[in-house]
Formats: structure tokens, sequence, C-alpha cells
């Protein structure tokens, strides 16, 4: 029997070694960079994004998704805008604003998230300030940035009370809710599953708190969705498209099993507190994200009468001069079918 030369096994197997490097060079040259900016930290509901990369199927539609932590839903915007990310999870509302400041900067949502917006304000029982009607003359407190705390004005104007009745102090974000139950501040403002929980890990129960939930005082205002930049738009529909198939098989899977989101989000952030952040998810689910609209028609559009209303109640609460149009506001040119956006 004759056996190869050592040398001339080692030729073959380098010649083996670099033609598989240069495939996955090839391979990974096909894939389209993009980079995606949360909302805020890795929580509950960045589950849905964090359980699509480590599924990947980002990766299925020739997409290497870059998934950062953010610092606002505001915030959010203004990364997309400035050319540093190229998709984010982002407050609508503000986006709106934004283009009114920034004509030529303008940006178009593309997927609503939140279909029913977190946006609540939160009291202590034990304050006595159980109705709107008693929120007149009382300091509530926020983040300057803080989104229900913008639209506030829109709140009052559909509940009847007066906007300049109420005093609002600025502090950062985790001051917020030690304030309220320290007494600084009368009321608070916040997203509905962040201030609830941030509360119950001071020790206040749920049963100890009046909430206004802006959805239920008839509030059409949309909350977060996905926006891109407009080069993005422009140059790789086909890959936004990819993306948005990618997040609401995400999400399907999230709803399925919350806990293996928290489980993709503990990959990326260890020190999470697992049980927190499972309320969190789930709360975001079960009142933001599977609404009964959502249930009917599938994640991510919108009803174009109740946006034209929203768009109303952005206006009258950022004060704008101009009106846009819905189109001006949300493309759904990038949808994938609603059969494929239903969630269970």
């Amino acid at each position: 029997m004759t056996f190869p030369s050592p040398r001339k096994s080692l030729a073959t197997l380098g010649v083996a070694l670099l033609t598989l490097a240069g495939t996955t060079a090839a391979q990974a040259g096909d894939m389209l960079s993009v980079k995606f900016s949360l909302d805020w930290k890795f929580e509950g509901p960045s589950a849905a994004f964090l359980l699509a990369k480590e599924k990947g199927y980002f990766e299925a539609e020739g997409l290497d998704v870059t998934v950062d932590s953010g610092n606002g839903s505001s915030g959010a915007v203004t990364r997309v805008a400035s050319g540093a990310y190229d998709i984010a999870m982002a407050d609508l509302n503000s986006m709106i604003e934004f283009n009114a400041n920034n004509p030529d900067k303008a940006m178009k949502a593309m997927f609503i998230i939140y279909d029913a917006p977190p946006f609540a304000l939160f009291t202590l029982k034990k304050s006595g300030i159980d109705s709107i009607e008693k929120m007149a003359g009382k300091t509530f407190g926020a983040p300057v940035f803080d989104a229900p705390r913008k639209l506030f004005p829109a709140f009052a104007s559909i509940t009847g009370l007066d906007k300049d009745s109420v005093t609002w102090e600025s502090m950062d974000p985790p001051l917020r809710e030690p304030m309220l139950m320290r007494g600084d501040v009368d009321g608070i403002s916040g997203f509905y599953f962040t201030s609830l929980l941030n509360l119950r890990g001071l020790g206040i129960k749920a049963e100890d708190l009046n909430i206004w939930q802006y959805a239920d005082e008839g509030l059409s205002l949309y909350g977060n969705g996905l926006i891109a930049s407009p080069e993005m738009m422009k140059e790789h529909p086909k890959a936004i498209t990819g993306f948005l198939k990618a997040v609401v098989k995400g999400w399907k899977d999230v709803v399925a099993d919350p806990k293996a989101g928290i489980a993709a989000i503990k990959e990326v952030d260890p020190l999470i507190d697992d049980a927190l952040e499972l309320d969190r998810l789930r709360l975001a689910i079960d009142s933001n994200v599977l609404t009964d609209w959502v249930k009917a028609n599938g994640m991510g559009g919108i009803d174009e009468a109740r946006m034209t209303t929203a768009i109303d109640q952005v206006v009258l609460s950022f004060g704008l001069e101009k009106t846009p149009a819905v189109a001006d506001v949300f493309t759904t040119e990038f949808l994938p079918p609603a059969e494929e956006r239903m969630l269970k």
C-alpha cells in the first residue's frame, strides 16, 4: 500500500482550509450589516429582537444585525437621524415631532410594536389623588424626554383636565419612582410596565397605586415602532422586509414561550433579574403588543382612521404648526403579508 507523503497531505489540507475560509468570507460578504438600536436597556420587551438574532432569523434573511441597548424611545429617533443606526425601535410620536423640527431629515415608521401605547400616570392611593380631576394643582414628575409626559396635553384634552393646572418636575430616570415613594412629587408619568415594576421593587404593590393608562382613557396614540433611515429604505427595501419578517418570528416565539426570550436577554446581560424581566415581558405582551386589533389583523400595521386621530393628538401635544398626512408618518411598503404577521 502506498501512503501520500506528509508534505503532500499538508498541502492538500491547506488548500481545503483556504477553500473553506474563502467560502466563509464570501458568505459573510453577502450579508448586509445592519445596526439596530433598542429603545431602552436589555429588558423584557427586548427579548423578541435578541431571540431573533440568537435563532438566526436575521441571518436567514441575509442580515448581519447588531442589537444595541438604547437610551430612551425618543433618543432612538436621533440615533437613526444621525446615521449612527440603520433601524431603531422608537417612539412614533417623538418621530413626528422630530420630523416637524427637521423636515430635511424626516423619517417614517414601518412597523408598530406597541399597538397600545404603554403611557401611564401613577399616584399613590394614600395621596388621595384617585381621579383625574384631583390632579389639578398637583406636581407630577418625569424625565423631560419622557413620552407620556410630552403627550400629557393630549391626555388632558381628552379627559377635560386643564393641562396647565399640573406642574411638572424633571429628574433623571432612576429617581422617578423613588421620588413618588418619598412624596417629593404627587404623581409620575412613565411606561406602564417600567414604572409599575420599578415601584414594586421599592415595596409598593399595584393595589397601593392609582394608574391611568392613556389607551384606557380613549387616546388613539400608538406606542413604539420600528423606524429606518431614508437611505436604508431607498437602498435596501428587501432587506427591511427581511428584517421585519425576522422580528415577527422573534415575537411569535416570545409570545409562545416568554421564558425563552428571557434566556436570550440573559445571554447579553447576565445580571438581569429573570423573574422581574419575565413579568415585564408578559405585561408588555398582554397590555401593549397582543391587542384585540393585532389578534385580528396581525402585528405591525395600522388602522388609518385611528392613525389620523393619533396624529391630531400629537400635533396638539407638541404644538406643531402643520398636521402631517398618514403617508408622511407610516409606510406599509415593507410589511410582510398579513398572514405572516399573525400572533397567537
